[in-house]
């Protein structure tokens, strides 16, 4: 089995589920027990300082929550861009990682360069993920941390196909219902 930690996981064309319909999703953890991850282009309306005010020293003053997935839908799940190492976290890839649930959260502002807070997350079963793949629901393409903190999640679908090249150039453009064109 190959991990695919620190990968993104592409929502392909004919993935119709609405929880996943045109998501761009970072896996953070993938091994024999399962994948987790979190959608990266859905924003919720939630204020993130009025739902976790132990964050606003970490987040922009109009920062809202996002939502991470499906699963766990009430649990908060902070992912960051480290600028130092003194802060308990689970890296992803590079210097983005999960804040570790047990970090003081106040704490998080000095220790980070961006941040981002999710609601939930997307989570798989032992090759559940690995069973999606060998169909055509998901497109594997390389993360970089800006897909993470993207100040256009509308456009990260298409921005990150477009970028892959070849045949996803095209499929990069596809507008989000075929039958309205």
């Amino acid at each position: 089995m190959r991990s695919l930690r620190g990968q993104l996981l592409v929502a392909g064309p004919t993935l119709l589920d609405p929880n996943f319909h045109r998501t761009v999703v970072l896996v953070v953890e993938h091994d024999e027990d399962g994948a987790m991850g979190l959608v990266l282009n859905r924003p919720s309306p939630i204020p993130a300082e009025q739902a976790i005010p132990e964050l606003t020293a970490a987040l922009e003053p109009d920062d809202t929550l996002w939502v991470g997935g499906p699963v766990q839908s009430t649990s908060v799940v902070v992912l960051a861009d480290f600028a130092g190492s003194a802060l308990q976290s689970m890296s992803v890839r590079g210097d983005v990682g999960i804040v570790l649930p047990d970090t003081d959260l106040e704490a998080v502002g000095e220790e980070v360069r961006r941040a981002r807070a999710f609601l939930g997350y997307a989570g798989w079963g032992p090759g559940q993920l690995d069973g999606e793949l060998a169909g055509d629901d998901w497109i594997v393409a390389d993360f970089l941390p800006d897909d993470a903190f993207t100040d256009d999640p509308e456009g990260l679908w298409g921005s990150v196909l477009a970028r892959m090249g070849g045949r996803y150039v095209l499929l990069s453009t596809m507008p989000p219902d075929p039958s309205l064109n």
